[in-house]
């Protein structure tokens, strides 16, 4: 009798508990007075997550722009929470001000370690702060006279020109997103590591490291957005799905960092006065007494993720945004050619650091789709944000760059216009035009305060010089396929163009 009384209680129970979530899931498609996801018990916002995980870049930037303090809080399963914000006091807040409350944390750097390891962009507190100071020296203008003349100038001249130059000859179609990666991957290699891998060569060689690095920069992210870490570890632990295409990519990244480790240490310890002479990242890093192989590569890595996917991700909206706006290419042309003639320098450094309305261009681009489009940080201790939001410890805090972009309150009524000019001023001595930086609060782009991207202006050099290299000779044209039909922004650490980015090249006609 007590066991039938006890089953008729667990039923009642079950079909109550099943009707109230059914009612709670259906009323989450009515409106919502503060335009947020409904919260359900234990799962929190789980429907409308799943619903927007293709979008979760758009859709959080459509919330906090929605929001009145650009903020806003979502319950994920099993009571986390986190704070979303494109407010510019709060990312001050974060960034710089207390800045020490807000990590990678341990959170992230769990999910990212197998691929990341303890590279500067997983880690936290002296292992940030030694790989950091190592890295500083190579961005010296010494440094970045060498990146521009002998590295991007050759790679261009010897293998994306005449590239290029065949394409158009033959009406080729290009996926100018795997183009632009491979240029800047050989880049960061030579200039980094004293590496060339040579993956822009005429034939365009397939190689399993960059489809690898692929597959380990999606799945790290698809942890990060996991139901609960608890998931992606029993799915690691048994070694299946997902998590096994992980292992077999991590380490194929793995053994390739370590090759040119290898090969570093041998040249060194055949030709001592190597170590004096060589400006590479690589050989900073061995000089300075970092002897273990673990995290050599872990460091080679990370610089492999800064210098390859940020740089060719800013390039193909670039690109993609020129080819729309035949104005802008125009006064680019124009640029590109008063430059050359007006310049007393015979290189290319001088001359694209004059090149004031392409790196406004580039600004812009990177404005309304940049590489990075959201940064995570861990609450180390109890805080209310700037706007009131009250954070917990544990908690992420996700600001939202791809958000700022589209600010009204920062950018004006005509934040939707892809309009380089926001970013330039009449100089009163020259009578000329010059580029005038956003507060990088409000243009978080390459990060801000003491995490602020110390290989921006690098990154600007390879860019401007790119994009005068190639502008200069052709037009590129983007042909609309079955795979991608109209640039869609899609990230994963860093931001991509789905299903590659499809161009006919086309000889310039002088």
């Amino acid at each position: 009798m007590m066991m039938m009384l006890n089953l008729e209680l667990y039923s009642s129970l079950f079909l109550t508990l099943f009707l109230f979530v059914l009612f709670q899931f259906k009323s989450s498609f009515t409106n919502n007075p503060k335009n947020l996801p409904r919260s359900f018990p234990f799962i929190g916002s789980i429907f409308a997550i799943n619903a927007n995980k293709e979008r979760v870049v758009q859709w959080t930037s459509e919330l906090a722009l929605a929001s009145p303090s650009h903020t806003f809080v979502i319950n994920h399963p099993i009571g986390r929470r986190v704070a979303y914000t494109a407010n510019p006091a709060n990312i001050r807040h974060i960034l710089r001000t207390h800045f020490n409350n807000y990590q990678k944390g341990e959170n992230f750097r769990i999910a990212a370690a197998d691929f990341l390891g303890d590279g500067i962009f997983n880690a936290d507190g002296e292992k940030w702060k030694s790989q950091r100071l190592v890295a500083l020296h190579e961005f010296n203008t010494r440094s970045l006279r060498k990146f521009i003349e002998q590295v991007v100038e050759t790679e261009l001249s010897d293998r994306l020109i005449p590239i290029l130059s065949a394409a158009a000859a033959n009406n080729t179609v290009l996926d100018f997103q795997d183009i632009l990666q491979r240029f800047t991957f050989d880049n960061i290699c030579k200039i980094a590591f004293g590496y060339d891998p040579a993956y822009l060569s005429p034939s365009l060689p397939i190689e399993k490291f960059p489809h690898a690095f692929e597959e380990a920069d999606r799945i790290t992210n698809e942890r990060l957005q996991s139901f609960h870490p608890c998931i992606w570890r029993l799915k690691r632990y048994l070694d299946v799905g997902s998590e096994k295409d992980l292992r077999v990519a991590v380490n194929q990244v793995r053994d390739f960092a370590k090759h040119m480790i290898k090969e570093k240490n041998k040249e060194l310890k055949e030709n001592a006065s190597s170590l004096l002479n060589s400006v590479d990242l690589l050989s900073r890093f061995l000089s300075s007494g970092h002897s273990d192989e673990n995290f050599v590569t872990d460091i080679v890595i990370s610089f492999i993720l800064a210098g390859r996917e940020t740089a060719s991700a800013a390039l193909v909206w670039f690109f993609w945004l020129i080819s729309k706006h035949e104005n802008v290419e125009h006064q680019i042309l124009r640029e590109i050619i008063s430059t050359e003639e007006n310049s007393d320098q015979s290189n290319m450094y001088e001359e694209v650091k004059e090149m004031v309305y392409t790196h406004a261009a580039l600004s812009e681009s990177m404005r309304l789709y940049p590489p990075v489009p959201i940064n995570r940080k861990e609450v180390m201790n109890d805080d209310i944000l700037p706007d009131g939001t009250v954070v917990k410890r544990g908690m992420w805090v996700i600001y939202l760059p791809f958000a700022m972009g589209r600010s009204e309150e920062i950018w004006g009524n005509d934040w939707a216009e892809f309009r380089p000019e926001r970013w330039l001023k009449e100089d009163p001595v020259t009578g000329g035009r010059k580029f005038v930086a956003k507060d990088s609060f409000e243009y978080p782009v390459f990060q801000a305060g003491p995490r602020i991207c110390i290989g921006k202006e690098m990154g600007f050099l390879q860019m401007k010089s790119i994009a005068a290299g190639v502008l200069r000779q052709f037009k590129v044209v983007p042909v609309v396929t079955e795979d991608n039909k109209g640039g869609r922004y899609i990230t994963h650490l860093t931001s991509k163009m789905k299903g590659g980015f499809p161009v006919r090249i086309e000889e310039r006609k002088v």
